[in-house]
């Protein structure tokens, strides 16, 4: 499960994988819940759950209780953009409850630990991709 992590004071988002046998942990869990940040290795660190996807790519909205996936009409919000003024639609919406269907959960730092981010989850350059202004 992907967890990507929003600092509102620098404005930056750190991307980190939450491993399987920590999976369990969150299950359950709501979106606007607190968890600690040790559970992905940001000791020290508060996290408040605020949202995420299924493993299809459905957003999870706070508003829907349980995990299942529901039919909702949709004027405006998260899963849907409207194009006209007082359109309306029928969009697929996930419970605001994580389970093993996540595949990603959205999460903002609350309360700082001792050490940056940035030391934490280094940014990595993708394999085969080559840094801008150089030629072969």
């Amino acid at each position: 499960m992907k967890i990507v992590i929003g600092d509102p004071k620098t404005a930056k988002s750190y991307q980190t994988e939450l491993a399987k046998d920590k999976e369990s942990l969150v299950f359950g869990k709501h979106i606007g819940d607190e968890i600690d940040g040790s559970l992905i290795g940001a000791a020290g660190y508060k996290l408040k759950m605020t949202g995420g996807s299924d493993k299809n790519g459905f957003p999870m909205k706070a508003d829907v209780s349980g995990m299942s996936k529901k039919k909702l009409v949709l004027s405006k919000g998260i899963g849907f953009r409207n194009a006209k003024r007082g359109e309306m639609k029928k969009k697929m919406i996930r419970g605001g409850t994580i389970s093993d269907e996540t595949a990603q959960i959205s999460v903002v730092i609350i309360e700082a630990g001792p050490s940056q981010l940035d030391q934490l989850f280094p940014k990595s350059e993708k394999a085969g991709e080559e840094k801008k202004g150089k030629k072969k």
